[in-house]
């Protein structure tokens, strides 16, 4: 069973992972959103629900069928060699499992950090049944995540995208260009199912596939969520049309603006953001 974390200072919000690193502990951290797998102090595996698997990333791209997948999880054993498991039947070789494993890794992370000591338990000795395909330093990982949530940063005015259902936008004549990345995504969406949903259903980066949305939102190629519709201003008392109301004691049933998403300081960021996206896409 996991063990809560004794009390620490402030800063330990941001530092669980390097406390870890330096005790070069070997275990479990499970937070709220997801867990680390520990080696030495060192990640393996980060696991987080918003975030596709490596299972759900390696069937939708056909490296592995279902069953396959399922006999390395039977077949990992004490040894957890789940992953070994998967070049040995040659399913895929051992460098498609290292990027794939890692890709996986820095998506979770990605998700699952920080880690709160408050709701933040360890189990020391617990291994992942897939093994250690390949270890990052907690520092490493931080630095990946820090940069990740920077790119997203730069587009922080079209968040509202992130968990709404994607809804493609049909581009004019001259519209803006887009990647073939992008393109797999508006194909897919079908205005029911959010970012999240979409990266699964493909198999992809979760972060990969919010960091997309919102570009194709600042293209004007994704439609925002519509902010609730305000009802005019009235004087307590009063209707819509001046005449007094019914019941004077009945709350008021107007509300104040709600402001649109796309209100920023600079009125032409949607621009400098369109302009950032091709020179980033091109580099």
């Amino acid at each position: 069973m996991g063990r809560p974390l004794p009390p620490r200072t402030p800063h330990a919000a941001a530092g669980l992972l390097d406390r870890f690193a330096a005790e070069r502990v070997t275990g479990v951290l499970r937070g709220p959103n997801g867990c680390f797998y520990l080696l030495d102090g060192a990640v393996y595996c980060v696991e987080a629900a918003t975030a596709p698997g490596l299972d759900v990333r390696l069937t939708a791209a056909g490296k592995v069928p279902s069953h396959g997948w399922r006999n390395a999880v039977e077949t990992a054993g004490p040894h957890h060699s789940g992953g070994q498991f998967l070049v040995r039947e040659g399913w895929l070789t051992q460098g498609e499992l290292e990027i794939c494993h890692l890709g996986a890794l820095l998506d979770a992370a990605f998700f699952a950090l920080p880690l709160p000591p408050e709701t933040t338990s360890f189990t020391p000795g617990t291994a992942h049944w897939l093994g250690v395909v390949r270890r990052i330093s907690a520092a490493a990982l931080q630095r990946a995540t820090a940069r990740r949530r920077a790119l997203l940063d730069q587009l922080r005015p079209w968040e509202a995208a992130d968990t709404s259902p994607v809804v493609p936008v049909p581009p004019g004549r001259s519209g803006p260009s887009t990647t073939g990345r992008q393109r797999r995504l508006l194909d897919r969406a079908d205005g029911r199912h959010t970012p999240h949903e979409l990266a699964r259903a493909l198999g992809q980066s979760a972060f990969v596939t919010l960091l997309d949305i919102r570009r194709l939102a600042a293209a004007g190629l994704v439609r925002m969520p519509q902010s609730p519709t305000p009802l005019p201003r009235r004087r307590p008392g009063a209707c819509l049309d001046g005449h007094p109301a019914p019941d004077s004691r009945r709350a008021p049933t107007w509300q104040l603006p709600v402001p649109d998403i796309l209100d920023t300081a600079d009125p032409d960021i949607a621009l400098l953001v369109r302009l950032r996206t091709a020179l980033e896409e091109n580099l």
